[in-house]
Order: C-alpha cells, then sequence, then structure tokens
C-alpha cells in the first residue's frame, strides 16, 4: 500500500496535517483527504511510490478558479502538501502497524515523519516514534540527527496536537503527528435511547462503556459496538472507576430516568476526575438532584453540562443523541463557545 499524510495545509481545506488515506495498487484508497477533490490524482501519483519505493511529496493549490491541473471548478479555496510513502512486508508496514496498535490498546502515541531532509541517513517517509525513540526507514546508526530528533519526538508524543516543524533539526522538516487514543465514554443507562448515542459514538471510533443497574437493559447485544455492558448500576460504575487499569474516561452521560440511580452515578462520578458530565433531563429534574447531592456538588459543578446536548430543536432519540454527541465532541475538541461555521468564516 500508499501511505497519504497530509504534511501541511493553507487556507480552507477538507482535512488537516496528520489525516490520513491509504492507497492499494489498483488505486482503490480508504480514507478522505480532499472530498473526493484530488483522490484519483493521488493515485496516479502513487504508482511511482509503489514502483520506486522512494516517498514523494505532493502539492495541490486549489485557491485559482483557473487552476491548470484539475480543471474541476471545485472552489476548495485551499493549499495542501501530502507526503506519500510506501509500506511493504520488508519494512514491516511501518508507520501504519504501530499506529494501529496504538489505537487497538486505547492508549495515544506520537511519532515524528520525516517529510524533507538533507541527510541521506533520515530520507523522507522516514519515523521516529515518541513512547521509546524506534525509528524506521532510517538508518539509526549513522547520522548526527539521531539523538536531537529522538528528544524532539519523546517532547512531543506529551503534546496534544499535530504540527508541522520546518528545520526541526538542520537540513530536516518534520510533521510532529500526534494520534489521540479513542475517546472513552460511559454511558449510564441502558434505556432504548442509549441505543442511538452508543451507534454515533462507535461510528465516530469512541468507545463506550454501558451501566445500568435493570439486567433486561444492561445485554451486551442491545449494544453491539460497546467495549464493555455492565449489569448493576451505581455500585457497577464506582467498581469500575476505582479499578486501577481502567482508561482515563473523556465523558459520562447519565441517562436511567430513575431519579435515586441517577443520584447513585452523580454521587460516584463525582468523586473522579471524568471532565465531561452530562446529565439527560429537564432543568427542574436536575436542579433536584442536585439539591439532593450534598457537598458533592461543588466537585461536580464545574464539569456538569444540564440538560446535557447542543440545542439542535431534537424531538427524537436519534436527534437528541446527535446533540449529545455533538456537545461531547466539541468539549473535547475545546470549542465552549458553538455557532454555525457560516458565522465564522469571512466570504
Amino acid at each position: 500500500m500508499v501511505l497519504a499524510t497530509v504534511v501541511r495545509t493553507d487556507g480552507s481545506t477538507y482535512t488537516k496535517p496528520g489525516a490520513h488515506l491509504l492507497l492499494a495498487g489498483d488505486g482503490e484508497y480508504a480514507g478522505l483527504l480532499s472530498g473526493g477533490c484530488f483522490e484519483t490524482d493521488l493515485a496516479e501519483h502513487g504508482r511511482a511510490v509503489f514502483a520506486t519505493g522512494g516517498a514523494k511529496l505532493v502539492r495541490y493549490d486549489l485557491r485559482e478558479s483557473n487552476d491548470p491541473v484539475f480543471g474541476l471548478g471545485s472552489g476548495c479555496e485551499g493549499a495542501m502538501e501530502i507526503l506519500l510513502q510506501r509500506l511493504d512486508a520488508p519494512g514491516d508496514w511501518q508507520p501504519m502497524t504501530r499506529l494501529a496498535a496504538a489505537w487497538h490498546a486505547q492508549r495515544g502515541t506520537a511519532l515524528l515523519l520525516i517529510v524533507n531532509s538533507a541527510d541521506p541517513a533520515w530520507p523522507p517517509g522516514a519515523v521516529i516514534f515518541g513512547d521509546d525513540g524506534a525509528s524506521f526507514g532510517a538508518d539509526a546508526t549513522a547520522g548526527a540527527p539521531l539523538t536531537s530528533l529522538r528528544a524532539l519526538a519523546k517532547r512531543l508524543s506529551h503534546e496534544r496536537r499535530t504540527q508541522w516543524l520546518p528545520q526541526a533539526v538542520p537540513g530536516i522538516d518534520v510533521l510532529a503527528l500526534v494520534q489521540p487514543r479513542p475517546v472513552q465514554l460511559l454511558l449510564l443507562g441502558a434505556g432504548p435511547d442509549a441505543q442511538p448515542v452508543a451507534e454515533l459514538a462507535a461510528f465516530l471510533g469512541w468507545r463506550a462503556t454501558v451501566i445500568d443497574h435493570r439486567s433486561h437493559y444492561a445485554r451486551a447485544e442491545r449494544f453491539p459496538d460497546a467495549a464493555m455492558v455492565l449489569d448493576g448500576g451505581p455500585p457497577a460504575l464506582t467498581r469500575l472507576l476505582n479499578t486501577a487499569v481502567s482508561p482515563a474516561w473523556d465523558a459520562a452521560i447519565i441517562m436511567s430516568h430513575h431519579m435515586i440511580t441517577d443520584l447513585g452515578y452523580l454521587q460516584a462520578i463525582a468523586r473522579s476526575d471524568v471532565p465531561y458530565i452530562g446529565l439527560l433531563g429537564p432543568k427542574a429534574r436536575s436542579q433536584r438532584l442536585l439539591a439532593d447531592l450534598g457537598a458533592d456538588v461543588s466537585r461536580l459543578a464545574p464539569r456538569l453540562r444540564a440538560p446535557v446536548g447542543l440545542d439542535l430543536g431534537a424531538a427524537t432519540p436519534e436527534a437528541i443523541a446527535l446533540s449529545i454527541v455533538a456537545e461531547i465532541h466539541a468539549a473535547i475538541a475545546g470549542r465552549e463557545a458553538i455557532s454555525p461555521i457560516s458565522r465564522k468564516q469571512a466570504f
């Protein structure tokens, strides 16, 4: 295969640095970098990479309406640089092997991807991982950059965003690529309206753990894409939060529709470090629950969204699920003040 990675963008582009696309030898591809504007042309560039094994940097500039390359009239109004590199068995399919392993292990990872280099020991397409300094596609025994690149990769492994680093070391431009771990979601309540929430979460690549106090709801077959489905209500949540091997949770949604159970969930989650807590139900109901929570309110209040969800005018379980998942996505992305994209872009 050929791995295409967006390394730099300018203006309005469909994807941003760090986005991937996989090309097969017959031109088929998985992933999307431009919304279909140049994927077919990218496959043509990929043929040379298949043939030679050498990485290739491709630039697309769609900011001109009379674009001489495509003539598609796409109006994307952006420029993008994409690095193509061959993945094969002799190279252990790196870096995708390790990126995929990190994803399935539910942990984040980071790497430095060499994009331009004047050092033959570190050609374009070579990578060095931040967690252990392992390198692929380079002569790690030669060249002074090794120590500097390893130190940089280790430091950037703690960053939260992908970034372009020209002249990261003399003569070498790199993309510092950060792949976060999958979002970890606690779904506290497994009624019929929880199912579309779990389905949307799975569609986004999130991992949901579902808990309910009702055995007839807490069944794995009702949530086939969930990481876990647990029976036991608030006590089960408490045990999970106290488990040493449990992952760090990004968000919790409380939606059991049962006052006493929801109060138990709130008590357990208040003592956790879950940064986003959503409570389903009208404001009056939320206020009653918070009044019963006592001293734990102070621990909970800064993280609580009650009622949960964005105001999308939702009326069906599916639309309500969309409003909930959309708010969580915005919170994780640091977009606290949400407004239509049309109000943010100048025309």
